[in-house]
């Protein structure tokens, strides 16, 4: 994915040019905080105004606000350049194994701050997008709304058939905005990775291709209220999760219409008094079945009161069932992101960044979880070189030394007591060091697993989430046994081996018959061959024009002293040999290379 993306941007060099306001807004803040070292090397001075770079340049470049570390200076060029570089910075958060850990904490305070737009605005998109005026889809429909974000606008409204709904309105030009965006961003990681070879390490290309592919999901409400739909349906036996009705009539690629939920938030939850539920929850939720609605065991605050420990269980039980038995995550599960309802069901909101496990990962964590607990060193090192991908060499020897700390320091620790976000975490950080990439979606599921053992001690300082993997991870390990599976897995490689073994003949003949005929090539990637290449043919031509441009100035200066009818010539050729070697003498100055 990341040659892809890399080669499609590489194919528009002139983007920077295209969006010329956009890249001078930010190259200038890139050197208001400091930055003008990377400006300078990935050659971007260029869209500073020539007058301004003459009088601004050196002050910005050394302009580096005091008592700022580099990781809050980089917090705060993403928050100044606006929502779609906060959301990369939020992405970019999720991925500890690319980012220095100063970094990711500065990334996880990033905040958006964003005026809302006009509601006639958001009333005109709905006209267009559902063929009718505001006042005959809804019944009541506000001026003002409940919420704003990066990507849109909440409102609470009511439909015709007298149901309290949440709309969410997308922000007008929002999409041609995140675009542009992502297409500077794509060029900038190029370059990043063309002049700072030591920034490879941190794969720019891929972070930007990674982030345009969550941020065009979120950006598509279609999409996720079919997502919303899809965990209605997993959880339809299971209500220990309630998920929002969508109303697919009142829903587009920029509008998503569904149930207003009148839960409380956590930190209300929390606080309440002794006695006293949340609001009242909707009419056709029912009592969870994962005990979030049993009686206070100690029967102080009357029946059916629901504990912060039920509740925290709750919310660890949907999170592992979704992960390890469903293969399909809420991404995003932050106390803003959730409500609990009075009997405990527990209610997740925003459903625009969702992650995925496939059946052969889940079988990888559970495998790695047992291997930690049974201190089964060997399992641990094949299975971490299985999850992650390789981007570089690597040193066998030392990643079993450091898998052998790591796991030492986990043994004699149960499995329903591991802590498991912090545990994989640390897992993460051990791969990043061993030149191993984690998958974008485990990295998802790591960070939800943080933010949740986080939510759960706030409601129950002995929460862990261990103790509700257990089982599934038992399950798991249990499952592939399976008969049926089996047989499905055996049906699926015989499969693949038929296709091979018919198309081994084909491929085997094409090579025999390129290689009689001279026509297999062998395709080699030089980077740094063809920078060195560049650099030569710069240098080449530097001295082309240098010894025209000598020449030039040896025969003016014969001409002029001969005199006669030609020393007008030699004048004005003299004139063009100077000029030519100003412009010479500017561009190694410019380039930095004398």
């Amino acid at each position: 994915m990341r040659e892809k993306w890399s080669d499609r941007l590489e194919t528009h060099p002139l983007l920077f040019l295209k969006n010329l306001n956009r890249s001078r807004q930010i190259v200038s803040v890139l050197l208001k905080y400091g930055f003008g070292d990377l400006v300078e090397q990935v050659g971007l001075g260029r869209f500073i105004r020539l007058g301004r770079r003459m009088l601004d340049w050196r002050k910005k470049k050394n302009s580096i606000p005091p008592a700022l570390t580099r990781a809050e200076r980089i917090r705060m060029v993403l928050e100044e350049l606006g929502p779609s570089f906060v959301k990369f910075g939020q992405v970019v958060s999720t991925r500890p194994d690319l980012v220095p850990p100063d970094v990711i904490e500065e990334l996880t305070k990033l905040q958006e701050s964003l005026p809302m737009f006009p509601t006639s605005e958001a009333q005109s998109l709905i006209q267009k997008e559902l063929g009718g005026s505001v006042d005959e889809m809804f019944e009541y429909f506000p001026d003002e709304p409940l919420a704003a974000g990066s990507l849109g606008q909440v409102y609470q409204a009511r439909t015709k058939t007298g149901i309290d709904v949440a709309v969410k309105v997308r922000r007008p030009n929002v999409v041609q905005e995140v675009e542009s965006d992502i297409a500077l961003m794509g060029q900038l990681a190029i370059l990043i990775e063309k002049h700072i070879p030591e920034a490879r390490m941190f794969d720019p290309c891929g972070l930007v291709s990674h982030f345009a592919r969550t941020i065009r999901r979120e950006m598509n409400f279609q999409r996720e209220a079919k997502t919303m739909m899809e965990f209605s349906r997993l959880f339809r036996n299971d209500a220990s999760l309630y998920v929002p009705e969508v109303y697919p009539d009142l829903c587009t690629e920029c509008l998503l219409t569904m149930e207003f939920i009148q839960g409380s938030t956590l930190r209300d939850f929390i606080h309440r008094e002794p006695g006293k539920q949340s609001t009242s929850a909707p009419a056709n939720s029912v009592t969870p079945d994962c005990n979030s609605a049993t009686d206070d065991p100690m029967g102080e605050n009357g029946p059916g009161f629901v504990t912060n420990e039920q509740v925290a269980d709750n919310g660890a039980h949907i999170y592992m069932k979704m992960a390890f038995e469903l293969g399909v995550f809420h991404g995003d599960p932050h106390p803003g992101n959730l409500r609990i309802l009075d009997d405990g069901t527990i209610c997740l909101l925003d459903y625009g960044m969702v992650g995925y496990l496939d059946e052969e990962l889940r079988d990888r964590l559970a495998d790695l979880f047992h291997a930690v607990s049974k201190k089964d060193y060997n399992s641990v090192v094949i299975l971490i070189q299985e999850v992650g991908e390789c981007r570089g060499e690597i040193d066998k020897n030392l990643l079993k030394i450091d898998v052998r700390d790591l796991v030492d320091s986990y043994y004699g620790v149960p499995l329903e007591k591991l802590n498991v976000g912090p545990m994989l975490n640390d897992f993460v950080l051990l791969m990043s060091t061993h030149n191993l990439n984690c998958p974008s979606n485990l990295m998802l599921l790591i960070r939800a697993f943080v933010t949740l053992e986080g939510m759960g001690r706030w409601l129950n300082p002995e929460f862990n989430m261990a103790g509700a993997l257990a089982p599934f991870v038992s399950d798991i390990i249990k499952e592939r046994y399976n008969p049926v599976r089996v047989g499905r897995m055996l049906m699926g490689e015989s499969r693949r081996l038929l296709t091979l073994a018919h198309k081994t003949p084909y491929h085997v003949t094409t090579i025999l018959r390129k290689l009689s005929e001279d026509e297999l090539r062998i395709k080699l990637d030089h980077g740094e061959v063809n920078h060195l290449i560049q650099e030569v043919d710069r240098s080449s031509n530097r001295l082309a024009i240098g010894m025209v441009m000598s020449s030039l100035i040896l025969a003016s200066a014969l001409l002029i002293r001969g005199g006669g009818e030609l020393a007008w010539v030699s004048g004005i050729v003299f004139i063009m040999s100077s000029l030519l070697g100003l412009w010479l003498i500017y561009g190694v100055l410019r380039s930095g290379s004398l």
